[in-house]
């Protein structure tokens, strides 16, 4: 077995976190934040093509989280052909009871329910015969959950960002590889209607050589920021006063990463990330409060708008966008531009292939995505208009049949180092920032995301 330094010409993990100094500039959030310690972390190596494993006849879930996000991915896995909920985890009893009566209206066994604490889902791995465990809480237990999971012997599934330290990435890619385990971070806009219209365009060349892309995730989040039932406890607020960084770069990077074949044919180089002032918030406040209050008088780290630029191996530009803070309708940007044409999602799907745009309904017909066509039925009813759904029936198709996934942990890794690669960035003036290789070199082997159809 290779070591990362003889593993082709990608940046090996010590070095990279030497040269970027990531342990020592990471401004984690607290206790929230676990960081890990360098000589901890297993040995591994990247395969040298997908990874799969045996096909379950039965895929045995244990569901961490059945809160906002979480309950819906559970309503989906409850629709899903091949699925048995053995297990349902919460802090508060009264959502795992929901759960485990919505599980046995259905006729089926009642799932065993965990909410003693914050870390009983360890006592649920321990304990429970499960295939996958799935997440989907703050983002402080996406990596102990799938840790935890995979020392257990199960796969992980857990929602974005799959991991915002450097040290977790790493800590998760070795997990996988040591214990042969999916590691998977749930990128449900790889599977949205436009997205998967514009990867089928891709693979058929109607932009021809690829050059430029924009994405990002623009929307207002301030009354969620400074409410109570979406993100209780003000999580996500704690991580605007404590980090400024792309927080959340994974909905609009996955399309863009899968459209230009990142750690399958090509990769991220080096980033460069600004940020403007950060007011929105302490406005907010102001606004909300009066001026006394304390979250008034809080000095928020997160700027407004931040812009992350990346250069690929193949020498395509990502313009990649944060934008939580201020007033703004909802986007996720959405921009490709090719040497023979361009396509544009907001605010109109847009395309165009001279000096006017078409509407890109008009050319549905011909380059709609045929999973979607497939699923159109089955998703009905399924949040974020259905591409929730298509994501987890992807998910447990691909176990079952004992298929590499869409979407494998060296992708989900390199679009969640994102966040500590563009926080490391503004620390260092904007300074360019080399992007790790979780392949080890494995990317030039490794073939790109083809046209599933179902």
């Amino acid at each position: 077995m290779r070591n990362r330094s003889e593993a082709g010409d990608g940046v090996n993990r010590r070095d990279f976190l030497k040269k970027s100094g990531a342990t020592g500039l990471s401004l984690a959030l607290g206790s929230m934040i676990l960081e890990g310690k360098e000589g901890d972390q297993p040995q591994g190596q990247a395969p040298a093509g997908l990874f799969a494993t045996p096909p379950l006849e039965m895929v045995r879930v244990g569901f961490v989280g059945v809160g906002q996000q979480g309950r819906g991915h559970f309503s989906n896995l409850l629709r899903i052909e091949g699925v048995q909920i053995k297990a349902v985890c919460d802090l508060l009893e009264d959502r795992v009871k929901r759960a485990q009566d919505q599980v046995e209206k259905l006729g089926r066994p009642r799932p065993a329910g965990y909410f003693n604490g914050p870390e009983d889902f360890k006592r649920m791995c321990d304990k429970e015969e499960l295939d996958l465990v799935y997440t989907a809480t703050p983002w402080e237990w996406h990596v102990p959950i799938c840790i935890k999971a995979m020392e257990t012997g199960k796969h992980a599934a857990t929602e974005v960002p799959g991991a915002t330290t450097l040290e977790d990435c790493w800590k998760i890619v070795e997990t996988a590889e040591k214990h042969k385990k999916h590691a998977l971070t749930m990128e449900n806009c790889c599977y949205d209607t436009c997205e998967m219209m514009i990867l089928n365009m891709v693979r058929q060349g109607v932009f021809g050589e690829l050059l430029h892309a924009e994405c990002g995730y623009l929307h207002d989040l301030r009354g969620y920021k400074f409410g109570e039932l979406y993100y209780p406890n003000d999580w996500r607020l704690q991580y605007s006063i404590k980090r400024n960084a792309d927080l959340y770069p994974t909905h609009g990077l996955g399309p863009v990463a899968q459209w230009l074949d990142i750690t399958r044919g090509n990769k991220f180089e080096y980033l460069v990330s600004i940020s403007s002032p950060a007011k929105s918030l302490k406005l907010e406040a102001i606004r909300l409060y009066g001026p006394d209050h304390p979250l008034s008088k809080t000095n928020y780290a997160l700027g407004d708008v931040i812009n992350t630029l990346i250069k690929t191996y193949r020498g395509e530009t990502i313009l990649v966008t944060h934008d939580t803070n201020s007033p703004r309708p909802y986007s996720r940007r959405i921009v490709l531009q090719g040497t023979k044409g361009l396509v544009n999602k907001y605010p109109e799907e847009t395309i165009s292939f001279d000096h006017k745009w078409e509407k890109l309904d008009t050319y549905r017909e011909k380059y709609e995505h045929p999973l979607l066509k497939a699923l159109r039925e089955k998703s009905k009813g399924a949040g974020h208009g259905g591409m929730d759904f298509v994501e987890d029936y992807r998910l447990i198709k691909c176990l079952r049949e004992g298929n590499p996934t869409d979407f494998d942990v060296y992708d989900g890794m390199t679009i969640s180092a994102v966040v500590a690669l563009s926080e490391k960035s503004l620390a260092k003036k904007s300074a360019p920032i080399e992007c790790p290789d979780f392949t080890r070199g494995q990317w030039k082997k490794r073939p790109p995301l083809g046209i599933v159809t179902e």
